[in-house]
């Protein structure tokens, strides 16, 4: 089982059995809800990204990705080597580097602000740099072809949370709301061992994942 956008949106509405006008034009705002709630409760390698850039000789500033929301590193190209920055607050690197015009290696970085990092000390040269961050995909009800990995692997997490959100909308039974709430723990929880689990996990090395018997 999957979901593209269309299909999804038409098993909420048989589920709730309502396709009342105001109930189906808030349908993308429950799925977009469900969608921030599994990005911020489990680790997914597909919440991960790469992205290439460079430094600017002289300038203590590195652009942000739009959809940047947090750093897994940031590297440089120095010479023949790949050099790993270290992430300090802002104050750090403003008290480090208290003369941007003071150029050297960078070694430190930190978010200054919406849009760039802030480098020290500030960069001598155009270094080639990676980043390794955290993102936020684009929301199924938005995507080119009305598919996503979530519609595609994760269906009844999807689901679940999306049947959490209308029926908190619709006002509905506790008894049956909490049985939605109860379905999309459970998903999450098979969501987390798989994310946080087996998809970070080398069984030739670690061995295979592993619960205490119940």
């Amino acid at each position: 089982m999957s979901f593209t956008f269309t299909t999804l949106k038409q098993a909420i509405q048989d589920w709730t059995e309502n396709d009342e006008t105001t109930f189906v034009s808030n349908l993308n705002f429950f799925i977009k809800n469900t969608e921030e709630r599994i990005l911020k409760l489990v680790d997914l390698d597909f919440f991960r990204k790469n992205v290439s850039g460079s430094t600017s000789n002289a300038n203590q500033f590195l652009a942000m990705p739009t959809d940047y929301l947090a750093s897994f590193s940031l590297s440089i190209t120095n010479g023949s080597n790949k050099e790993f920055l270290l992430l300090k607050d802002v104050n750090f690197i403003q008290s480090y580097n208290p003369n941007p015009a003071t150029t050297g290696t960078p070694k430190y970085y930190a978010p200054f602000d919406v849009s760039n990092f802030i480098l020290a000390p500030t960069p001598d040269a155009n270094y080639a740099s990676e980043l390794h961050y955290y993102y936020r995909p684009q929301s199924i009800t938005a995507t080119s072809d009305g598919t996503s990995w979530l519609g595609t692997n994760a269906p009844d997490t999807l689901l679940y949370g999306c049947l959490v959100e209308a029926y908190t909308f619709m006002k509905g039974e506790a008894d049956l709301l909490q049985l939605y709430q109860v379905r999309f723990n459970e998903a999450m929880a098979r969501l987390k061992n798989y994310g946080e689990g087996t998809e970070n996990t080398d069984a030739y090395r670690e061995g295979l994942v592993r619960i205490n018997k119940t």
